[in-house]
């Protein structure tokens, strides 16, 4: 807060600018519209600047004016004189014209118009006080207010008052940065229903209200404040930013910040584990496709979102918790399809459980936790067993889970062990060579170049036998196969450079027999 002094106007060089005020019965004065606030200060600056590249006008005699044709209108302005030369020969106050009486202004040429502005609150000719407000560029607000108003309301105002032993005082607040909020915060002093006069209000305006309001020490309008942030929606994440970085700056003691703080913040009964075990239990059980699409898909990024902040750390169990429901869940519909109970039914569910598997995979993969995955799903021999058994409808969404693993290894997402990857690929790679046709055609989400990928690249982290053995299993599948069958050519090609072109041993031997014949050398 800028400090306050006591200002001496000179007379003769204040320009005041007339602006309409209606008074309502209790006295209270209604603020000028924002817009036409900031216009008069937009005109000031463009006035400014116009200043500063040309020279000054020459001065000109003032034409005189014409007499006003209303008789109310001109018993104020008689009053309103008489008041001035009685009250303070140093000061002009603006005209307070009543709200049935509306005239328009004369419209004013650039040069011509005022530097400052006056503003009366309560009924017209009783104030007994001045506050002028400087803006940054010389603008200048002068306030007629009521001593008794200010040191009501403001702490602020009434410890500077109280150092003044004039009947008269006069107040000037400099380098003002927000005169207008300035002008509507003091405006507030002089309302009994703040809550009502805010609802008009947007959040910004009103944040900045509530920071002229705590300088001021305006203790009664900083809770109608609160009031009114804690209700209204915030709109976007700037603006609920810029909230609770305005509710954290509050040093006021004793105003009522937690309802507001609620909204972001709380001490939950139940730990996030529980919370999130319960959203993913609810999506994993919906009943609904497109929903339960939708839902994974919001789910999903959020958590890749927050995998960063440390959220749940044993989130984790969470999830292999409810993948082996899941797994429970297929290997019983598995062995009912076999058993011929319900085929449609069963098939049905298999999807679901199958597309359930795969995103809690996916989740896993976001988290860098899905090794122990690979293991469970490696060590599926029963489920692998009765896949053979079941028709291609019902059984080819379990090779999608299949799908994604050998992609997550082929991209570095998960690194499971040589036996893990081995075990993988024994168990469940013939299944999926099985119903590799179908996935192509009758799987729109199904990228066959990037399972081709990462079923090679998976291949070839194995050591060269296990490779070979692999590799040789394919190609008998492919030749008969044909489209039908994934295409590993480019890991069949490394293969056969690493076993034939320039195998490893000759290499290291050619070193070995360079380096003896330097050593004779």
């Amino acid at each position: 807060m800028a400090e306050i002094k006591i200002a001496k106007v000179e007379q003769g060089q204040t320009k005041i600018r007339s602006v309409p005020v209606a008074v309502t019965p209790e006295g209270f004065w209604c603020c000028p519209s924002p817009v036409a606030f900031q216009k008069t200060l937009k005109s000031h600056h463009s006035l400014t600047k116009h200043n500063k590249q040309s020279p000054p006008p020459q001065p000109q005699l003032p034409k005189p004016e014409k007499k006003p044709s209303s008789t109310t209108i001109r018993s104020v302005i008689a009053s309103d004189e008489i008041h001035q030369n009685s009250a303070n020969s140093d000061t002009v106050h603006s005209i307070a014209v009543p709200a049935t009486v509306q005239e328009r202004p004369p419209r004013q040429k650039v040069e011509t118009l005022p530097r400052k502005v006056a503003i009366e609150f309560g009924e017209p000719g009783s104030s007994d006080a001045k506050v002028i407000l400087v803006g940054k560029q010389g603008f200048c607000v002068k306030l007629s207010v009521h001593k008794k108003v200010l040191v009501d309301h403001s702490s602020f105002f009434a410890k500077k008052l109280a150092e003044k032993d004039s009947v008269f005082a006069c107040l000037e607040i400099e380098s003002c940065e927000d005169a207008e909020i300035y002008v509507e915060t003091i405006g507030l002093m002089y309302c009994k229903d703040m809550k009502q006069r805010l609802m008009k209000q947007n959040v910004s305006r009103v944040l900045r209200v509530l920071k002229v309001a705590e300088l001021l020490g305006f203790s009664s309008c900083i809770q109608p404040c609160l009031d009114y942030l804690e209700a209204v929606p915030w709109v976007g994440e700037e603006e609920e930013e810029k909230v609770i970085s305005s509710i954290l700056r509050l040093k006021t003691e004793g105003v009522g910040v937690t309802p507001v703080l609620k909204r972001v913040a709380c001490n939950a009964v139940d730990p996030p584990k529980e919370t999130l075990s319960r959203i993913i239990e609810l999506v994993l059980r919906s009943k609904e496709e497109k929903s339960r699409r939708e839902m994974k898909s919001i789910v999903l990024k959020l958590l890749r979102e927050q995998n960063g902040a440390n959220v749940a750390d044993n989130f984790n169990e969470t999830i292999y918790s409810s993948c082996q429901n899941c797994l429970d869940s297929v290997l019983s519909l598995f062995r009912q399809a076999c058993e011929g109970e319900k085929p449609e039914t069963d098939t049905k569910q298999i999807a679901v459980e199958a597309d359930n598997l795969t995103w809690l995979l996916d989740v896993l993969v976001e988290r860098q936790a899905a090794e122990e995955f690979s293991v469970t799903w490696g060590n599926q021999k029963e489920l692998a067993l009765l896949h053979e058994k079941l028709p291609l409808m019902s059984r080819y969404h379990i090779s999608r889970v299949t799908s994604r693993l050998f992609i997550g290894i082929g991209r570095g997402e998960l690194l499971p062990s040589k036996d893990t990857r081995l075990l993988l690929l024994t168990t469940w790679l013939q299944p999926l060579f099985n119903d590799y046709n179908w996935l192509q055609h009758g799987c729109r989400s199904f990228d066959g170049k990037l399972v081709e990928e990462g079923i090679g690249r998976t291949i070839l982290t194995l050591p060269l036998e296990d490779q070979q053995s692999i590799l040789l299993s394919w190609l008998g599948s492919f030749l008969n196969g044909g489209d039908g069958c994934p295409n590993l050519q480019r890991a069949f090609e490394v293969w056969w450079r690493r076993s034939f072109i320039r195998p490893y041993s000759d290499r290291q031997a050619n070193g070995s027999c360079h380096t003896d014949s330097t050593s004779k050398e």
